[in-house]
């Protein structure tokens, strides 16, 4: 009998993260460098191929949670056809996007089962969305977060906390969720290739949590066993906000994500400078279920091998952890 996916330490994997293309209609400054090269179509997984390798990650080992990312998803022309096949799962799906195309694919997901959002957004000034996301797009991107909330999609917000660029504006996201049911997440800046990742820039979750704590009284919410955000709520707000510490406070014990690259390259770890060719074998016709149970045995405990993030030290090891950008790994 199939039994879950464990490794070394334990911990049982049932949330699969599955890339399902490389492209992003924004360039923000902290996952895509200028020269960023992006994937030939027969490089990419085929529909076909991403709902076998999502079946046996759910028939065989026991995955029940599945998040499309990209890249941006929506530039998939498939995206919708995927979300049917992934809805036929007994999973929980969701989909990662800027929501930048959202109005144009919104009833057709809506359609086919989509109910949950994470939505990267990482300011409320247009002119400052500009400068990160190097393209305009504030209003089109905001405006389709109201049409999914009012349709009733379940939105998280993901902002990207970066220090003396948009720290500022923590509160304004926190006020968001006082007569609205989204689910703010607060990130602290993650080194990852070609996003100029210095220590300096990174505002950590105690000082989040500090400057929020200045000035609204807030609850600490009972987290999933699994969950990477720490949450917290307003009390007698409609939605609530949360800190994924991963730099400063990793929570890699307690992690049961996998990850899937647009080209069918597993990682075991979001920090993972490992990857094993899945796609490969499969088009061999080949048995991939050996690939999986390896890579996952040969993950780390924490922050991919390397030593966890110390303030207070002057060096830093932390820039080498990903020789990928964050557009080609997937959120």
């Amino acid at each position: 009998m199939s039994q879950p996916l464990t490794d070394r330490h334990s911990r049982i994997h049932r949330s699969l993260r599955i890339s399902i293309v490389d492209k992003c209609d924004l360039r923000c400054t902290y996952c895509m460098p200028e020269d960023q090269h992006f994937l030939k179509r027969e490089e990419l997984m085929t529909r076909e191929e991403i709902g076998t390798i999502a079946r046996l990650f759910v028939e065989r080992y026991g995955v029940n949670k599945i998040r499309l990312t990209g890249g941006e998803p929506l530039l998939r022309p498939d995206v919708v056809d995927i979300v049917r096949d992934m809805i036929e799962l007994p999973v929980s799906l969701g989909l990662t996007t800027n929501a930048m195309n959202l109005h144009k694919h919104l009833d057709g997901l809506y359609e086919a089962g989509l109910r949950k959002l994470n939505v990267s957004l990482d300011t409320f000034d247009a002119e400052r969305f500009r400068t990160i996301a190097r393209r305009d797009g504030y209003w089109t991107v905001w405006n389709n977060v109201r049409r999914a909330h009012d349709k009733g999609m379940r939105i998280k917000l993901n902002m990207v906390v970066m220090r003396g660029v948009n720290d500022d504006e923590i509160l304004r996201f926190v006020q968001l969720t006082e007569h609205n049911d989204i689910h703010v997440r607060f990130i602290e800046f993650m080194p990852f290739a070609g996003n100029h990742w210095g220590r300096e820039r990174v505002y950590t979750y105690a000082e989040m949590l500090g400057h929020i704590g200045s000035v609204y009284s807030f609850e600490k919410l009972t987290d999933d066993p699994h969950s990477t955000a720490k949450a917290y709520r307003v009390p007698g707000w409609s939605g609530t906000f949360a800190v994924i510490s991963t730099v400063t406070e990793p929570f890699c014990g307690n992690c049961d994500r996998l990850r899937i690259t647009a080209e069918g390259k597993m990682r075991n770890c979001l920090f993972a400078r490992e990857e094993t060719d899945l796609l490969s074998a499969l088009r061999r016709g080949e048995d991939i279920a050996p690939l999986i149970e390896a890579n996952v045995l040969a993950k780390h405990a924490m922050l991919g091998g390397l030593p966890q993030f110390k303030p207070e030290k002057q060096e830093e090891v932390l820039h080498d952890l990903s020789a990928r950008p964050m557009v080609s790994i997937g959120g």
